[in-house]
């Protein structure tokens, strides 16, 4: 049985999230999608840049989340791309979550969405707001390993 074209193709990515937050535990969501959201999401007509998790009721949203109308889409599509989505996970899982995010500093961050098995997932992850030090140190390190990286490059071509 082929699998969809799609099928684990990562749609839409929050690269600001790893620049922003520590990331210390990821969950896989699925999400609530109405009329032609979906065929939007295969075309990558999505951001998740300024998205944002809430818990509510026991039930967790993503808000902010923009995906684009369809263009070939029929009257039923929803009106608002930025509408709050629900996202289905386990109890155990919120309740985690809501534990967790309720101590400072720490939010639910969207990472990535993706399609896996036909099926819109979302990967949020619990992270730790990173001060403007962390960043500059985080900037630091990935210098060093780049620097460090090129010249072990050059050390193996002069040794050819």
């Amino acid at each position: 049985m082929a699998g969809k074209k799609n099928d684990g193709k990562q749609l839409a990515q929050n690269k600001k999230a790893s620049h922003d937050y520590f990331i210390e535990d990821t969950y896989e969501a699925g999400i609530v999608l109405m009329g032609t959201e979906i065929k939007s999401l295969r075309m990558g007509k999505a951001n998740i840049s300024d998205a944002f998790a809430t818990i509510r009721n026991g039930e967790m949203f993503i808000h902010n989340m923009h995906i684009s109308p369809f263009e070939q889409g029929n009257r039923h599509n929803p009106t608002d791309p930025t509408r709050a989505r629900k996202l289905l996970l386990h109890k155990q899982q919120i309740h985690k979550l809501l534990g967790q995010s309720k101590q400072e500093g720490y939010s639910i961050v969207p990472l990535k969405i993706y399609v896996r098995n036909g099926y819109a997932k979302l990967l949020i992850g619990l992270g730790k707001g990173k001060k403007q030090y962390d960043k500059r140190d985080t900037a630091a390190k990935r210098d060093a390993q780049r620097d460090i990286q090129r010249a072990l490059r050059e050390k193996q071509k002069v040794a050819r």
